[in-house]
């Protein structure tokens, strides 16, 4: 038995020792937002926060996360309110198959807490992990300068 804290709430689950954290999300939590790719930890969709650090579920064993706290695409949403990347993901178009959004919404999420103005470049560096093969990253690294750009209006205001 193992107690995972998943999006602010604990789960008690018989894991086997061998089950990575991407199964036990989906398969035991029905937590199907993280997306199942490659299953190599090459291409991030599958990318969740540990401890508010974008890691590949994939790679990591459930039974290492005893003690930490997983965030996944589904714990930003708050009620019926997206979080500010989802909807600007959306608004600016940077979603189109949809595989790899919530690894890089979880990506730049990380990357805005611990830095909320970065630049262009930081950004991209940020989301290097994360492949898309359907948008060029243009409408991504938009989506998620603004935001931080928002967030900056809003501290002027």
């Amino acid at each position: 038995m193992v107690t995972l804290q998943v999006n602010g709430e604990s789960y008690e689950l018989f894991i086997e020792a061998k089950k990575t954290l991407l199964e036990a999300l989906r398969e035991d939590l029905g937590l199907t937002g993280t997306k199942e790719v490659c299953d190599l930890g090459t291409c991030g969709a599958c990318t969740v926060l540990l401890n508010n650090k974008p890691v590949l579920s994939c790679l990591i064993l459930a039974v290492a996360c005893k003690g930490k706290e997983i965030i996944t695409i589904e714990g930003l949403r708050q009620g019926e309110t997206l979080h500010p990347l989802q909807n600007s993901f959306i608004q600016h178009g940077a979603i189109q198959c949809g595989m790899c959004t919530p690894g890089m919404i979880l990506s730049a999420k990380a990357l805005l807490d611990e830095n909320p103005h970065p630049t262009e470049i930081e950004v991209r560096r940020a989301i290097s992990g994360n492949l898309c093969r359907c948008t060029g990253y243009v409408k991504i690294v938009d989506a998620i300068l603004a935001v931080s750009q928002e967030e900056l209006k809003t501290q002027e205001a």
